[in-house]
């Protein structure tokens, strides 16, 4: 979109009017962050990075830093803090799943024998256990001790995609989000084979269908294009030949689990990228995984998720190199990724567009607001442009300058503007009556104090039960000020700067503001002009 670009150059514009006026962010008590062009590479990895150097890591790494964390790792160097990252990541969920996440499913058979009533109730219970599963992964990220742990499994579940809409099981889509948890610093060759069996995957790409008679091209077509070589580096003859290789593969129908099924399975020789063989499934997969080309499309991929927009393909062969001869360990390509001097460049700070779920999440975790219940968040970030575990298609969400269009800037401004106006949101929220009103409105049609037993009115009920609770959730999310700027007092997240509020803007934003705030506004109103300038949209 031009307005972004419009806004790089006003930002890029008014940062180097004020490095020539005031210089350059300095930790307190800690040496000034130097310009890569300043000090040679192993110098800017052994000497403590500063807040401004913190701050770029963790929120690029991360969701929206606090001040605590930026403050203890502006004493880290480079090497120092990115070894801690990587190191201290977690692979599992802090937070305790549903409940229901365990429980067997419907079988397929039972809904296509089911009444209409059945089937309806069956869809009403999936789309509330929908949002209570992205309720859940939100809590996550907002709780979690590692929150580059969270934005890898977000970065995973936009490469391997598959859709709640399709598979229909909200119990697989948790089982495949706990999947891509499990192995999202591990190594991507496990994931590989790991994901390509994994029930969600085998419905949403259709190879539960997939006979020896009739092999379907879906799977083999998006595991070279989306997950591994990337487009334009395949045949449609390997494809063709892949399919047969990944027959077999399905699923059971009473349990949903994985199943491997020989008599469904093509036995022939098949070739594929050259190599000839009885290949099945994994055979296939290991074909792919020693190409040197699937090497430099995840790396591609990450470059654009951590670094910025336009990949540099010197240095991208470079870190794939790394990472295809480390037999694809994802933490090996990351901590390449992460000590580039690119990563650390001027010119590409603030050059990436948060996604919905980084601007609400990160949000929420860099002003430390407290959160009962994340379903109002849900339907926020789906408002926004992105509805967990419902990506747009297989390709996932474009991101970048996709995330921002007019309907879509004003949305995130009046979260934040609500943010900020959260007291006056609870007191009406916590109107006597206001939680029960919905449901006193379904008792009234109700005949002795039993509700009419229809589908119809059950529904109506449960929606404005929902309203009622989104309207509770939001009452209970508000910005502690004074909480906070303590916090942020105590951090020392501040600068030696002329100006007295150099330290909180540069903490806020990526970029200096292109909307610069009076000098004589402070404290929450601060904040709130501070989030509405269009360098809140960037990291």
């Amino acid at each position: 979109m031009r307005v972004i670009g419009k806004y790089r150059l006003g930002l890029l514009l008014i940062t180097l009017a004020c490095a020539s006026a005031a210089g350059l962010a300095q930790s307190a008590g800690g040496p000034a962050v130097l310009r890569e062009s300043a000090v040679s590479r192993s110098e800017a990895l052994q000497a403590a990075m500063g807040v401004a150097d913190a701050r770029h890591l963790l929120g690029r790494t991360g969701f929206g830093p606090t001040p605590a964390e930026v403050s203890e790792f502006a004493s880290l160097s480079r090497g120092q803090a990115v070894a801690r990252l990587l190191e201290g990541a977690r692979s599992d969920a802090l937070m305790p799943a549903p409940a229901w996440v365990n429980e067997p499913i419907t079988p397929p058979r039972s809904l296509r024998d089911a009444t209409v009533e059945q089937r309806l109730a069956f869809q009403q219970l999936e789309m509330r256990r929908g949002f209570e599963l992205r309720a859940w992964w939100i809590g996550e990220m907002l709780a979690t001790s590692s929150p580059l742990t969270e934005r890898m499994t977000l970065f995973w579940h936009n490469h391997f995609t598959s859709s709640q809409q399709k598979v229909r099981y909200m119990q697989l889509m948790y089982r495949q989000n706990a999947l891509l948890r499990q192995h999202a610093l591990g190594n991507f060759g496990e994931l590989l084979h790991a994901v390509s069996k994994d029930p969600a995957m085998v419905i949403y790409l259709d190879n539960a269908s997939s006979r020896r008679d009739r092999p379907n091209e879906n799977f083999a077509r998006e595991v070279m294009e989306l997950f591994t070589l990337g487009e334009g580096h395949y045949a449609e003859t390997d494809v063709r030949e892949a399919a047969r290789a990944f027959t077999g593969w399905t699923i059971d129908p009473e349990t949903a689990g994985f199943r491997w099924r020989p008599f469904l399975h093509d036995p022939g020789e098949k070739t594929v990228l050259g190599r000839r063989g009885r290949f099945d499934g994994d055979a296939v997969l290991d074909i792919l995984l020693g190409e040197p080309r699937t090497a430099q499309h995840i790396v591609t991929r990450l470059w654009r998720e951590f670094v910025s927009p336009d990949p540099d393909p010197t240095e991208v062969s470079r870190v794939a190199r790394a990472f295809h001869h480390s037999r694809h360990d994802i933490r090996v390509a990351l901590r390449e990724l992460l000590l580039l001097p690119a990563f650390w460049a001027a010119e590409n700070r603030a050059a990436l567009v948060k996604s919905p779920v980084d601007f609400v999440v990160g949000t929420l975790r860099q002003f430390d607001v407290r959160v009962a219940d994340a379903t109002p968040l849900a339907l926020v970030t789906a408002s926004l442009g992105q509805n967990l575990f419902s990506p747009p298609n297989v390709k996932g969400w474009p991101g970048g300058e996709a995330w921002i269009n007019s309907a879509t800037l004003l949305g995130r401004k009046q979260f934040v503007e609500r943010l900020f106006r959260a007291d006056e949101m609870r007191r009406v929220a916590l109107q006597p009556g206001m939680e029960r009103g919905a449901d006193e409105a379904m008792a009234a049609r109700a005949d002795g104090g039993r509700l009419e037993a229809s589908p119809q009115l059950a529904a109506q009920q449960q929606a404005a039960q929902f309203r009622a609770r989104l309207l509770r959730a939001a009452g209970e999310t508000r910005f502690d000020g004074s909480s906070w700027f303590r916090q942020f007092d105590e951090a020392k997240v501040v600068t030696a700067d002329c100006d007295p509020h150099a330290g909180l803007d540069r903490f806020v934003l990526a970029d200096a503001p292109a909307y610069p705030v009076p000098e004589n506004v402070g404290g929450r109103e601060r904040l709130r002009l501070l989030t509405q300038d269009p360098a809140y949209q960037l990291k």
